[in-house]
């Protein structure tokens, strides 16, 4: 049965007028519900609220899928510990291989089908991990997920999750599980290697490890929101174990080839890309870089055929955009040397 407090803050929330927050109490509910393994409560409880907010939607003049789920911004502690935005990034926006696309695309189709897949008892998949090098597209990624699914980016500020307190961090770890159960969105956490180390290292600390003992929990417990949970590493090798079994996908992201190269520059050029571009020129000397590089590349190479005047971006802009981004590479690199 709901607190009193629950009871009060749903009517006050009607009486108001403020039907989002009357949501979230529901949600709130039913999360708890959830826990105490209430879970056909719980599910029912979401799905009056996916119907509530459908109907909420189609009252009025926007079309609905082009409304996403309202921006309610975190207060109070929460607030200190994960940031709110909406995304316009959908996957079409990322250069992709066709096997990455694929599990990505079934991930969305699971969560836009998770009403069907509940009646048969089935878990849409929420959990995901992606790995890589930096610049490679992983925080893109969840920003992408976040567009597709028309659902707010959640990203756990983790340097205000851990401190070196007893007992603070997974106190805090509990506030933001809260958060995603009782509101739907994509939870970012990025590097993730900070907190969900290998037990047992040589560096482990008592509160890092209470820490992931309590990630692992909270990452089990029932999620009557169907937020998706993405973790973003740039060392696979530091994650625990037990923690990687707990995700429903591991995706690893590696720097694009020569044909992916290419697709990302056109596709970030778009209109401004010229018909006599020097491919076997510019691809040798993008070799290695990741994909924010080359996005940065791109983003040069147009601004400097606009101020010179010019309607599409020629190779030896390319180039030399190119050309300053290893050289701004290598200088990063020798200052790390010393």
């Amino acid at each position: 049965m709901p607190a009193a407090k629950q009871v009060i803050a749903l009517l006050s929330g009607h009486l108001d007028g403020d039907a989002e927050r009357v949501f979230t109490v529901a949600l709130q509910i039913a999360a708890t519900e959830a826990r105490q393994g209430h879970i056909k409560t719980a599910d029912t409880l979401r799905k009056l609220v996916d119907t509530a907010r459908s109907n909420q939607s189609e009252r009025s003049a926007v079309p609905r899928l082009a409304v996403a789920t309202p921006l309610s911004k975190p207060r109070g502690e929460i607030e200190e510990l994960i940031h709110a935005a909406h995304s316009a990034t959908r996957l079409a926006d990322m250069t992709l291989t066709d096997s990455l696309r694929a599990r990505l695309d079934r991930l969305v189709g699971q969560q836009q089908q998770r009403g069907r897949l509940r009646e048969f008892n089935q878990r849409p998949s929420s959990r995901l991990l992606l790995v890589g090098p930096p610049g490679s597209g992983k925080t893109l990624t969840a920003s992408a997920l976040a567009g597709e699914l028309h659902l707010p980016l959640f990203t756990v500020r983790l340097e205000s999750v851990i401190t070196r307190f007893l007992g603070e961090s997974a106190g805090k770890l509990r506030l933001v599980f809260n958060q995603i159960a009782q509101m739907r969105g994509v939870y970012l956490f990025d590097e993730f290697d900070a907190l969900g180390g290998k037990r047992g290292s040589s560096n482990d600390v008592g509160e890092i490890r209470r820490v992931l003992n309590s990630f692992l929990q909270f990452l089990e417990e029932p999620n009557a929101t169907d937020s998706v949970v993405v973790a973003a590493t740039n060392h696979p090798e530091l994650l625990d174990r037990a923690l990687i079994r707990r995700f429903d996908e591991i995706i690893e992201y590696g720097l694009p080839d020569a044909l992916g190269v290419r697709a990302m520059l056109e596709h970030r050029l778009s209109s401004m890309v010229g018909r006599k571009i020097g491919w076997s020129e510019v691809l040798p000397l993008a070799e290695g870089l990741s994909q924010s590089e080359l996005a940065r590349v791109a983003e040069e190479a147009m601004k400097e055929a606009i101020l010179a005047g010019k309607k599409t971006v020629a190779t030896s802009d390319l180039l030399a955009a190119l050309t300053a981004r290893r050289t701004m590479r290598e200088a990063v690199a020798d200052i790390f040397k010393e």
